[in-house]
């Protein structure tokens, strides 16, 4: 699963804009901001999100879920704790 933060900060860290990433993901840019739009896990069509996922990784960006290992070797960034909407760890 990604959330919609994630989707921003990976679209950050490639210097992208939403349509950039419609287009690589070969999505509508409509699909995008409708993904990006939702508080918490983007919940799509499955096809879509691999293909905005497939499109990160293409790029060089890996989206690391909760509790999941990142052997790349390669930089990333996640909260250690879960983070409310107050900036607060659970």
């Amino acid at each position: 699963m990604i959330t919609a933060s994630q989707m921003r900060a990976a679209r950050a860290l490639l210097g992208i804009d939403q349509k950039t990433l419609a287009e690589r993901a070969g999505v509508s840019l409509s699909t995008i901001q409708r993904m990006e739009a939702c508080a918490g896990d983007v919940r799509d069509v499955a096809d879509t999100l691999m293909k905005v996922i497939s499109a990160f990784r293409a790029a060089g960006v890996e989206v690391i879920g909760d509790h999941e290992r990142s052997d790349g070797g390669g930089k990333g960034v996640r909260f250690a704790h879960p983070v409310g909407l107050t900036g607060r760890t659970h």
